[in-house]
């Protein structure tokens, strides 16, 4: 199915982790969507820095629950993607979502129509800046590759 290039979705924003945050922006970027979010202070990513290429801004703390925190209320709704039982950050990304009130959307990346699935919802929920989450890929391997296949069949490369 062709993307819908009438989806809402204005903006793209994560906190730069390895996994569903880097897939997330490397998607934006490739597709010409502007993307950004917060990071924590010094970029901080568990594989060092996180690079200048990602439009990010810092917070003023290290720890990663602020910026996650930041993304949710900065954005109109969360995506997030895992392939299994929501822990760490992931699950402090669901925590506060449903606590802030914004609407929330869990994929496993390996099911059926799920490019269908996130375009109705985005409509549905008329989301212009869409928070991207999930696990970082040390945790679950993979995880930035199976993002990027689904986030790219709705915003392709230009």
């Amino acid at each position: 199915m062709p993307p819908d290039l009438n989806l809402p979705v204005q903006q793209i924003v994560s906190g730069g982790q390895t996994g569903v945050d880097r897939a997330a922006l490397d998607v934006a970027l490739a597709a010409g969507i502007p993307c950004g979010g917060w990071c924590p202070a010094g970029r901080r990513a568990e594989d060092g820095p996180i690079s200048s290429r990602y439009p990010l801004r810092e917070t003023e703390e290290f720890a990663y629950d602020v910026r996650t925190r930041r993304n949710i209320q900065d954005s109109d709704g969360t995506l997030i993607f895992s392939t299994q039982p929501l822990t760490g950050g992931t699950a402090l990304t669901r925590k506060l979502a449903r606590e802030i009130g914004k609407p929330l959307l869990i994929i496993e990346p390996t099911g059926l129509f799920l490019s269908q699935l996130i375009e109705q919802w985005l409509k549905d929920h008329k989301i212009r800046v869409l928070n991207v989450a999930g696990p970082r890929e040390s945790t679950s391997p993979g995880i930035a590759r199976q993002t990027r296949t689904i986030l790219q069949q709705l915003w392709p490369a230009h």
